[in-house]
């Protein structure tokens, strides 16, 4: 993500031009068929109500990113960007890139267990991010992009570690932390659904399968 001193409508033409997603595997099979587009996960939100639904909390980079692939599980009701795991109440975004909170950009998801579970939503975690990168992912530098999975009870805590160690006998030297969830800061509005909005695709995420 570009420096916040940087006007956004600079870090939209940057972006733009940076021709997010290119180089990266295209999603296929199963994976593809759990895809659903923005619009259609936009209005799929509005619709479920019940409240019957767990979450989870990732950080994997560059939450955009992150929250891209993510709402087109099918199944995830919800996703929130925002920050976690550091000091400062109530962050902003500026604070959180001047390392100094300690905080983490993060997406809270919300999905219906009864379409898809935590597991399914963890695998993908780790198959849309590079989880082997330690403070960065691609070009992004910076702590507030570590690679963590903030685990809301014991059973996802178990699932993190098993999913960690097959992919460690896979031959990949993760490095994604495993933390007990903390306080979950939602980010500025600009923020959220944020390639919805400006209408294009990641520069720093895509599908790769590990799994």
């Amino acid at each position: 993500m570009i420096k916040p001193i940087v006007p956004m409508l600079i870090v939209s033409l940057l972006l733009s031009m940076t021709g997010c997603g290119q180089g990266n595997e295209t999603m296929t099979g199963k994976k593809s068929e759990t895809m659903k587009s923005d619009k259609l996960k936009s209005e799929e939100q509005k619709e479920n109500t019940d409240g019957k639904y767990s979450t989870a909390l990732f950080a994997g980079g560059c939450f955009w990113g992150v929250e891209y692939y993510m709402k087109r599980i099918n199944g995830v009701i919800s996703t929130t960007v925002g920050y976690t795991g550091g000091t400062t109440e109530n962050p902003t975004y500026e604070e959180v890139c001047s390392g100094t909170t300690g905080h983490y950009e993060a997406i809270e998801v919300i999905f219906d267990p009864a379409r898809t579970s935590y597991e399914e939503v963890a695998r993908l975690f780790f198959e849309i991010h590079d989880p082997t990168q330690w403070n960065r992912q691609g070009p992004d530098v910076g702590e507030q992009y570590r690679s963590a999975v903030f685990y809301l009870d014991e059973t996802q805590k178990e699932i993190t570690l098993q999913l960690i160690a097959e992919l460690k006998k896979k031959g990949y030297p993760v490095v994604t932390e495993v933390k007990p969830a903390t306080k979950f800061w939602k980010a500025e509005n600009y923020h959220q659904d944020y390639y919805y909005h400006k209408g294009s695709t990641p520069y720093c995420h895509g599908y790769v399968k590990r799994f």
